[in-house]
This record gives C-alpha cells, sequence and structure tokens, in this order.
C-alpha cells in the first residue's frame, strides 16, 4: 500500500528518513534539548522513553496506521520525530502529527519545509483529497504554526483525549484539502525562500 510505503524526503533545511532504532541515542539526545518532555499539554517521550517510543511508533506502522520518520536538519543529524497517521488509505486521507523538534530548531525554516515535504508526499504522490492537523486547544504554539501553514480550523473535538497525566484533552482540528493546495503550497515555497 502506498500510504504504508516507506520514503525518504530530502529539502535544504531538513530531511525525512524512515524512522530506526538506528536514530536511538541521536534523538534522546535531541529531546533533552528543551526538556520537551516536560511540556504538559503534549506527549513527547524523555530520554530513557526513547526505545519505547520507537517501537511504539514502528508497531504502528507495522499494524498499517502509521508512517514515522526521523527528522533530519541540513547537516543530517537527527532533531526529532514526525508521523503520517490515523491513515485512511480509501478515503485518502492521512493526519500529520506526532511531531516533535529539539528546541534549538524550533520556529526556523526546519518545520516549515517538514510540513512542505509531507504536503507534497500527500497530495502529489498519495492523492489524498485531505490532510489534517491536531494539537491540543491549548498548545498556541503548535496552532500558530499549524495556521501559517495556511491550515483552516475545522471545529474542537471537545473531552477528545486523556492526556498522559490524567488531564482531559480538546483537540483544535486544521486541515488542508486538495483543493487549496496550490494556494498553500505557494505560500509554503514564498515562506522558504525568503530572506530571514
Amino acid at each position: 500500500m502506498a500510504f504504508l510505503d516507506a520514503v525518504t524526503l530530502t529539502g535544504r533545511h531538513a530531511g525525512l528518513v524512515p524512522l530506526s532504532l538506528d536514530h536511538h541515542d541521536a534523538l534522546a539526545e535531541a529531546v533533552r534539548d528543551g526538556e520537551l518532555w516536560k511540556l504538559w499539554y503534549t506527549s513527547i517521550p524523555n530520554p530513557e522513553g526513547m526505545k519505547a517510543e520507537i517501537e511504539r511508533r514502528l508497531g504502528l506502522q507495522e499494524k498499517g496506521t502509521m508512517l514515522p520518520f526521523t527528522v533530519l536538519d541540513a547537516s543530517g543529524t537527527p532533531v526529532g520525530m514526525t508521523t503520517y497517521m490515523n491513515i485512511d488509505a480509501l478515503s485518502r486521507r492521512v493526519e500529520i502529527g506526532s511531531t516533535w523538534y529539539r528546541q534549538s530548531v524550533q520556529r526556523g525554516p526546519l518545520n516549515t519545509e517538514c510540513k512542505s515535504l509531507l504536503l507534497t508526499h500527500a497530495f502529489e504522490t498519495l492523492d489524498c483529497i485531505a490532510v489534517e492537523f491536531r494539537t491540543h486547544v491549548l498548545n498556541s504554539q503548535s496552532r500558530r504554526a499549524i495556521e501559517r501553514l495556511g491550515a483552516k480550523l475545522d471545529g474542537i473535538l471537545r473531552r477528545h483525549s486523556i492526556q498522559p497525566d490524567g488531564t482531559i484533552r480538546d483537540s483544535a482540528v486544521y486541515s488542508i484539502t486538495a483543493p487549496e493546495w496550490p494556494m498553500v503550497k505557494s505560500h509554503l515555497r514564498w515562506q522558504l525562500d525568503r530572506p530571514r
């Protein structure tokens, strides 16, 4: 199935390669930058839990519900993870999510390029009709990043899931549809090409 085929996607600022246990040490180091696992509104593994998280994602890939990637910076160093998840091949929809990056590469071109690579593959290779994004309703940094991509808010899933700390999450759901993709693609290209 094309939705689950391992693929490598490469840009100027970032690359996406199939997630592997070989990336464990670099990812455990990356998550230490900013102590990302301490953010209460998201679920990011701590360094000691990185092996279990990689195995969890690879297990979901085997079940056909996730295609996980290791995110590389321009030098080829692993700096985070992202996935296609909630894959619905019949309806040609995917969610881009379970994403995190080491703090030192946040708010730069890396996230924009990763999303551009994933969206291009989803719309132009997988022929998706829509690509979805979900985040905690209170994760304002993530919501702003999703909105900067050009995604539109579909709505709020109230009492959507239970967080690791026991709190109940409302999820903001965004999407980009296939007819919107050409405009979003031009916008992402402009963001990546403008002087910094």
